[in-house]
């Protein structure tokens, strides 16, 4: 496996730890349907949360940069089909979990109702 993909399973290992320390039941991890990807989906306070993990080995960069509109659509399109695919009925929230791990440690910060899913722009 490369280093970068080991990088970024830590970085999920780390966040799912956190979310459960936090009360947080998780569902799935790597939930795929096509092109559609949720790092980890859980459950908490009756809502489905939807987790965008991002795993960086330096803070020279805001790992919460990566998440743009277009992300932000792709795991909304995600949370849509992971709700018809399993014919669950909740309010959904959008969380991210950064990580960084570097030669100071692992740094793991987690981010509850991230955003909000972008209204769709008609051009």
């Amino acid at each position: 496996m490369a280093r970068h993909n080991e990088i970024g399973k830590r970085g999920e290992v780390l966040a799912t730890e956190l979310l459960l320390s936090k009360g947080y039941i998780i569902r799935e991890t790597n939930w795929r349907c096509g092109k559609a990807e949720i790092d980890i989906v859980a459950e908490k306070d009756m809502r489905l949360v939807v987790v965008e993990v991002k795993t960086r080995t330096s803070d020279y960069v805001d790992p919460t940069e990566a998440i743009d509109r277009k992300k932000m659509m792709n795991l909304v399109r995600a949370a849509k089909a992971y709700l018809q695919f399993c014919e669950v009925d909740m309010e959904v929230q959008f969380d991210i979990v950064t990580v960084i791990i570097d030669e100071a440690g692992e740094h793991v910060e987690h981010i509850p109702d991230a955003f909000l899913p972008p209204l769709k722009s008609y051009r």
